[in-house]
């Protein structure tokens, strides 16, 4: 698998995605549906966001790792949240050394939704190449 990431412009280095990631040579792909914090009896969690998005990244990581492919080879990562001003007063410090413990350059979409299941508050949706 060879991968290629485009940002034609510099305010892009700033960042935590990239505009676009072009892969070739793939040997297959995973479309994870949206993770989120939920055990692993189902349930959903009610903690604040930050904790969530510490446990939906384990929940991501663990998916991703069981179905034979690894984090770095994320290409798209879309977070979904119910607070945007929320996930970045309080998320920062999670969500960038996620990506940069894998060395994830991908491309990303963030999104303010009106709510998501029970108390949860962010979910993450990857699609991962090999």
């Amino acid at each position: 698998m060879e991968k290629r990431t485009i940002d034609p412009w510099k305010w892009g280095e700033q960042t935590n995605s990239v505009q676009a990631v072009e892969v070739t040579n793939v040997n297959g792909t995973l479309y994870c549906s949206g993770q989120v914090a939920i055990d692993a009896n189902g349930m959903p969690s009610n903690a604040d966001m930050r904790s969530q998005l510490v446990q939906t990244i384990q929940n991501l990581e663990k998916l991703i790792s069981e179905a034979g492919y690894e984090a770095k080879n994320i290409i798209r990562l879309n977070v979904y949240t119910t607070s945007v001003q929320e996930f970045f007063a309080t998320c920062m410090d999670v969500y960038v050394p996620f990506l940069q413990k894998h060395g994830i350059k991908q491309a990303a979409t963030l999104l303010e939704v009106k709510g998501l299941f029970a108390t949860l508050t962010v979910e993450l949706e990857a699609t991962v190449v090999k």
